[in-house]
């Protein structure tokens, strides 16, 4: 398969459970100090943020079944690797400190880490960016993502956003869409296909052209250098991969809007499990969904989230190539007689 052809997919990966990451995080936020209290977005730095509740494994495994013939899988991380990851060649670590400048790390927001994957070395020139917590659910069919002039984008299913200046309480992506709003609204003379829409892009697979970032980056590189600033994520900074790209790309005729079949599910409302029973039901039919962790600070052993761990390993129990082999029963006994010697 050659480059021209091939459409790799990146994952961003963080294991917030992981004491030395931690420890990184705790000295940030002291660094940081009180004075900067007010810029953080909400829930710009809770758990449900960071937390690792095996999503990835699954999204891989969505992967492989439904997306068998994708490209090369890079996983951008932060000095760490899932322990269930194999070394397979099929996927690439790709460490911040190999994308990003050293005086910029580290960084816990992922809209600043997004902002520097279209420069992975080798990455094809069409790929699928992917938060971990979103899943393909049926068969891919690259031409429901991809035009031969650019790639397709779809709303969410979330009320419009008002038009008025950024709001310290509103929502990360609340507030991108009026940030993006304000810079192409300054050059809508040269956008012919501009039309303000005060909606929110669905949290889903995001089909990508490297050469469309890269001369983003060329066109408005103060963008990138904002959101290049931040270390959590904060209230007045541009998203770039999540919104603004794919507002300039529909207004320069790059991207056009097509409904896909799809869900989102917030984990901080799994007390009823109507989200999980939706996915449950639609599944094979429902392009992609999303299910977003939002306990927030709950405790690891909060039963949402083995409501949802349950629920993925019954949508996808076949182990991907990338995951090593279960211990057998044999190995376990013989492991825990080691450990006791």
């Amino acid at each position: 398969m050659s480059l021209q052809s091939q459409v790799d997919v990146v994952y961003l990966w963080v294991d917030g459970n992981d004491p030395a990451w931690r420890k990184k995080r705790r000295q940030a936020e002291a660094r940081l100090g009180v004075d900067h209290g007010d810029t953080l977005a909400i829930f710009g730095n809770v758990e449900g943020r960071f937390r690792d509740n095996d999503e990835l494994r699954y999204s891989l495994r969505a992967l492989e079944q439904f997306f068998p013939n994708h490209g090369q899988v890079y996983l951008v991380t932060d000095a760490q690797t899932p322990a269930w990851l194999c070394a397979h060649p099929g996927i690439t670590v790709v460490d911040h400190r190999a994308l990003i400048p050293a005086a910029a790390l580290p960084t816990f927001d992922s809209g600043h880490i997004e902002s520097y994957i279209h420069h992975i070395p080798n990455l094809s020139e069409r790929y699928f960016y992917f938060n971990d917590d979103v899943f393909f659910g049926a068969p891919v069919k690259l031409d429901d993502w991809f035009w031969p002039g650019g790639v397709y984008v779809g709303w969410s299913d979330e009320p419009e956003v008002s038009d008025e200046p950024l709001r310290m309480d509103a929502t990360a992506l609340e507030n991108a869409c009026r940030l993006s709003h304000q810079w192409l609204k300054a050059w809508a003379p040269d956008l012919p296909h501009y039309t303000p829409t005060f909606r929110t892009f669905a949290h889903s697979p995001r089909p990508m052209r490297k050469s469309v970032l890269l001369a983003l980056e060329a066109l408005a590189p103060e963008l990138f250098d904002q959101v290049r600033s931040t270390v959590f994520r904060t209230w007045d900074k541009p998203t770039i991969v999540s919104d603004f790209v794919l507002r300039w790309s529909l207004a320069s005729g790059l991207a056009r809007v097509r409904d896909y079949a799809h869900a989102h599910v917030e984990s901080g409302d799994l007390h009823d499990r109507r989200g999980l029973d939706q996915v449950l039901a639609q599944f094979g039919a429902l392009a992609f969904f999303c299910i977003n962790d939002t306990t927030d600070d709950a405790h690891a052993s909060d039963p949402r989230l083995s409501q949802v761990r349950d629920a993925l390993a019954r949508l996808y129990p076949i182990r991907s190539r990338f995951e090593k082999p279960s211990p057998t029963k044999a190995s376990r006994v013989a492991l825990m007689a080691a450990q006791s010697c």
